[in-house]
């Protein structure tokens, strides 16, 4: 018997109703901040991301889809939104635009990652991105939008990391410190450590392994090292985000999992941490246009995975609301009654009310035991003595009362009363 491959799921009806209510809120924000939709490719060329997420990150090493075509081009699904939408930016001259152009949307990602709670190799995002202004304030309106997102979904508890990494100007004398300190502390972290160290020495301080902490935590920090712009933007950020009075820790041993990120970023936490980690972050990436092959155009954004929110609303007991079950179920009793009931179904349809007709020949206490399972309101019950004389009996499956009326006026009656 086939199954969902590893690291997939199925969304079945009943979890829909979580999915579109992350979906509608996300949208809805999105408007709020003056973000218009755009729908990029599922697969890539894999040149786009080995260049901009960065060919020494795990992603690139390890968890890309590539595959070739039939015309043997190198193509990738996607396992991020930003350099799709960085590259649509660049293709279609958005640059000539009123800028920041400001872009959300929301898209499956794929990586090959050990499956675990809110982490699969086929995820969905909720991206934004700003591309085209400098401005810090932009920084801090991208971060306010993500948690205002959250918020207004009902989550609570949740809490702003924040961090600067600097720039080209100021980062190489970091990074040189920074490999110094790890040289002579080599033998007390992992061999993932000590392999990244000399190939993309920031992504030591996102290692996960008990045994790199303590060298971690006494690592130098990259604020100590800001270039005068770098800390003045940082600086603007942070005072932004005060004036919001919103929950900020700083924290400065954090990195982001992509190359392309400059100065700052950010991640938003749930109260409880496993293995679902963080609830999205991003940051500003103020190379990635140019080196995608478009003029130096700064730009922030940040994502956030749908299935990671999903397991916190659930851990925090957010209601959402529940998809709408059919308003009128038909009982068509007999053949006769099975062309009325099409046909009837069909109007109120076209009047916009959700209608159902029993299927089968099966009995009348059959069929309104299945009207109340889908929580259905109405049924109208045809017979053949109803349709002798043109009329239908209503019942009201709550109330459980019901009334025999002309069929013009019980398709009146219902129409009405259920809208």
């Amino acid at each position: 018997m086939f199954q969902a491959p590893r690291g997939t799921e199925d969304v079945l009806p009943e979890e829909i109703p979580y999915w579109t209510y992350v979906e509608e809120t996300a949208r809805r924000y999105a408007r709020l901040f003056g973000y218009g939709e755009i729908r990029t490719p599922t697969f890539e060329d894999t040149g786009l991301f080995a260049r901009g997420v960065g060919a020494a990150t795990d992603i690139v090493e390890k968890e890309m889809y590539t595959f070739k075509d039939k015309g043997g081009n190198d193509l990738t699904l996607r396992p991020e939104g930003t350099a799709s939408v960085v590259r649509a930016y660049i293709q279609h001259g958005m640059h000539t635009r009123p800028q920041p152009v400001r872009l959300f949307s929301l898209i499956s990602a794929y990586r090959y990652d050990r499956p675990q709670a809110g982490r699969l190799r086929e995820f969905h995002q909720f991206n934004c991105e700003a591309i085209g202004e400098e401005d810090p304030l932009l920084d801090a309106e991208i971060i306010t939008m993500a948690w205002r997102f959250y918020e207004g979904l009902g989550l609570r508890n949740l809490t702003i990391a924040l961090n600067s990494i600097g720039d080209s100007a100021c980062r190489p004398a970091y990074l040189q410190a920074l490999t110094a300190f790890y040289e002579a502390h080599a033998g007390e972290v992992c061999p993932d450590c000590q392999r990244r160290l000399h190939v993309n020495p920031l992504r030591v301080l996102d290692c996960k392994n008990p045994r790199c902490q303590p060298v971690i935590d006494e690592a130098p920090k990259i604020t100590d090292y800001l270039c005068d712009a770098c800390a003045d933007h940082f600086a603007t950020v942070r005072s932004a985000l005060a004036a919001l009075a919103l929950p900020v820790q700083l924290n400065p041993r954090l990195v982001r999992g992509l190359d392309y990120y400059n100065r700052t970023v950010f991640e938003v936490w749930p109260p409880v941490v496993g293995s679902q980690a963080a609830l999205g972050g991003g940051g500003r990436y103020d190379g990635l246009v140019e080196q995608l092959g478009g003029r130096p155009t700064p730009a922030v954004g940040f994502a956030t995975g749908i299935e990671r929110i999903i397991i916190n609303l659930k851990h925090q007991g957010v209601a959402v609301p529940a998809a709408p079950a059919p308003r009128v179920f038909i009982v068509p009793l007999g053949e006769a009654a099975r062309e009325v009931a099409t046909r009837l179904a069909d109007d109120l349809r076209r009047r916009g009310t959700s209608s159902l007709i029993g299927l089968g020949r099966r009995s009348l206490r059959a069929l309104l035991r299945q009207a109340n399972s889908l929580d259905c309101t109405w049924a109208i019950i045809l017979g053949d003595q109803e349709v002798a004389t043109g009329t239908a009996t209503v019942r009201h499956m709550l109330q459980s009362t019901e009334e025999r009326l002309p069929l013009p006026q019980a398709l009146e009656r219902v129409a009405n009363l259920v809208q």
